[in-house]
């Protein structure tokens, strides 16, 4: 278990208000050079924009009680099956990322307007969603979870390993709240399935980088 991860895991809330601090010098280099690593590691094209108000400034965005968002992620990738799960996989790296540097998140699938001049999407590749960024007004408040019977399949006796990657899953930000995914144990080997819905193949993919740091990925194998 990493639990310099794991501390960020349980500190990360959700943030919609956010101060007009800018994000710049060490943090936004270290936050800058993280970015470039997972997407070299998954071939995404993550992009950080800085100091652009516009994508939060329509009538969606008050609807969705965002205020002073002035930075965002671009969580981009090549169009294909796997691209979903992908996003939130290295999207929520860079979050807990931006967490340990001492800035706040919040996943945004919907109440955002694309200002298309802030970031690059190349032929073939796709915005999934944003993912505001910047030091929030408050640290946001714990979502309630559902008990770990109700999203994992074990026969017979719960590794201690297996119970921690559950916890750290069920601390994962997902769309709405609704927690549909399931892992299932067949021996060392830990199957992700994903419910049924909207962005459910994105929450899976934050539930599974979150159950590798609780579970720690020596003590298994993906199925």
């Amino acid at each position: 278990m990493d639990l310099d991860l794991m501390e960020a895991i349980r500190r990360r809330h959700s943030v919609r208000s956010y101060s007009s601090k800018a994000i710049d010098g060490d943090v936004r280099s270290e936050l800058l050079s993280y970015i470039e690593q997972c997407n070299r590691e998954s071939g995404m094209h993550m992009q950080l924009v800085l100091n652009e108000p516009q994508a939060f400034d329509g009538f969606m965005a008050h609807y969705g009680k965002f205020s002073g968002v002035k930075n965002y992620i671009a969580v981009i990738g090549k169009k294909g099956s796997g691209l979903e799960e992908k996003c939130g996989y290295y999207g929520e790296k860079v979050v807990l990322k931006a967490q340990q540097l001492g800035l706040n998140t919040c996943w945004v699938a919907m109440t955002y307007s694309k200002i298309k001049t802030a970031f690059q999407v190349n032929s073939g590749e796709k915005l999934c969603l944003v993912i505001a960024i910047g030091y929030g007004e408050t640290k946001g408040v714990p979502h309630k979870s559902k008990q770990p019977d109700a999203v994992m399949n074990v026969d017979g006796p719960v590794p201690e390993w297996f119970r921690k990657g559950i916890e750290a899953a069920l601390l994962a930000p997902t769309a709405m709240n609704q927690q549909k995914f399931k892992f299932s144990l067949n021996g060392n080997t830990v199957t992700l399935k994903p419910g049924t819905g909207f962005y459910t193949k994105m929450d899976a993919g934050i539930a599974k980088y979150h159950f590798e740091i609780g579970a720690g990925k020596e003590n298994f194998q993906w199925g």
